[in-house]
This record gives C-alpha cells, structure tokens and sequence, in this order.
C-alpha cells in the first residue's frame, strides 16, 4: 500500500531509495543539482556497477555537475524536452514527488511526496517503471565534451567580468576567486545571508536584503549575472 511522505519523509526515503539500490537506480528530475551526499551516495553506487539513468529537463545544467558525471561509467545522463516529473526509482521502491533533486535535504521547503513498494503496489509500480523507461527512450543522452563547456563558460565569465569592472564591481566568480570560494559555494553562502534566494526553477534571485548592501543583477547576451562590491564581507 502506497505510503504518504511528508518534507522530512520525502528526504529520509529517497536517500534510502538510492542506498537500497542493487541492479538499477532511475532519477528524473527536471531541476539537477546534486549536493554533496547524493554525490557520494551515487559515487558508490557506481562503484557497485549499479546501472543509474539520470534525466532533467533544463538546459542550464551547470559544468561542475557535467565534469562529476564524466567520471562515473555507470551514470547515464539525459535530457528530456518539458520534463516536469519527480520520479525516483529502484528496482524494488518508487517516490513520486514534488521533491526536485536540487532541493534535497532541504527541509524549510513544504514537499509531498508517496512511495510505493513493488511488493505491496505490483502494478502501480510496474506502471510508474513503464512511464520513466518511456521518458528515458524520449531523452536525449548526453554526449558533452567537457572541453566545449568550459570554454563557453570562461568566454561568459570573461565578458562578464569585464562589465563588472566597468562599473568597479565584481562579478560573483571574481568575488568567490577572490576569497578562495567556487562561484557556487558563495551563491550557497549569499542565500544563507539572505542576499539571494531560490526560486521554484532553481534560479537565484536578488533580494531586497540583497540590493541594500550593493548587490545588483545585469543581464547581456550571454545571460544573466550579479555584481557585488569587492569590500562585501562573506
């Protein structure tokens, strides 16, 4: 009989899901972002050779996601256009959810969830594993040459970089550089303060707390970025 989760079942559940894996492990999330301890947790499944199919429906997948997911053979990675489900799955347990990956653990957000156990549930679950093979077969598997990004990402940071010292600021790559910080682990420290937020895509908004110590977001024809003052105290 399917099991109702609430925020902090939906977390404790999936993180189980994935170490319980034995012959197979499908995530599908539109939003992919993975934090430390489903990284580790996916790290070892590989090493137990363990087939795992990732699928998101973003393009803005981040470079740093794409460089881990290079060094593990048994991580399939695929795009699917529209994408909105949460599904995760093993060969024995289903989570239907509005959990995305990117939100994981973070327990301030309001989720719900329902896990269904193939030996309680047979045909909802053989339906549930039936509907994430078709979206597998409708992705695109990715073949991304590593390269490739971070040359589009250097050429974006530079551009960026050089409008910001137009306007005596930094960008936040320089900012986070310039404190010894990856550009994401300060964005993570910037919504901590309460200077940036998320919004329900995984973006990052400035906030009003945000705009009062200096902060600013710009846009260019290569996306969006912030700037903020180089005595800004992290």
């Amino acid at each position: 009989m399917a099991k109702f989760l609430n925020t902090s079942a939906t977390n404790f559940f999936l993180e189980e899901l994935i170490k319980n894996a034995k012959e197979r492990l499908i995530l599908i999330s539109p939003y992919l972002r993975l934090n430390d301890r489903i990284k580790e947790l996916l790290e070892d499944k590989n090493r137990l050779k363990i087939d795992i199919r990732i699928v998101y429906g973003k393009s803005d997948l981040h470079p740093d996601e794409i460089k881990w997911m290079q060094k593990l053979d048994y991580v399939r990675l695929s795009f699917c256009k529209n994408l909105h489900a949460k599904c995760y799955m093993n060969e024995s347990e289903c989570i239907i959810s509005s959990l995305n990956l990117y939100e994981f653990s973070q327990v301030n957000n309001n989720e719900m969830g329902i896990l269904i156990r193939k030996y309680e549930d047979d045909e909802v679950f053989k339906d549930a594993y039936e509907e994430s093979q078709r979206i597998i077969r409708i992705s695109d598997e990715l073949r991304i040459s590593l390269d490739e990004v971070k040359t589009a990402q250097v050429q974006v940071e530079e551009k960026n970089d050089e409008d910001a010292d137009n306007l005596s600021k930094l960008t936040s790559s320089k900012l986070a550089a310039k404190h010894k910080l990856k550009t994401a682990d300060l964005l993570d420290k910037f919504v901590e303060k309460g200077f940036l937020t998320l919004n329900d895509n995984g973006k990052h908004l400035l906030t009003e707390q945000g705009k009062a110590i200096g902060g600013e977001f710009r846009t260019s024809q290569y996306g969006g970025y912030f700037l903020w003052s180089e005595s800004l105290e992290i």
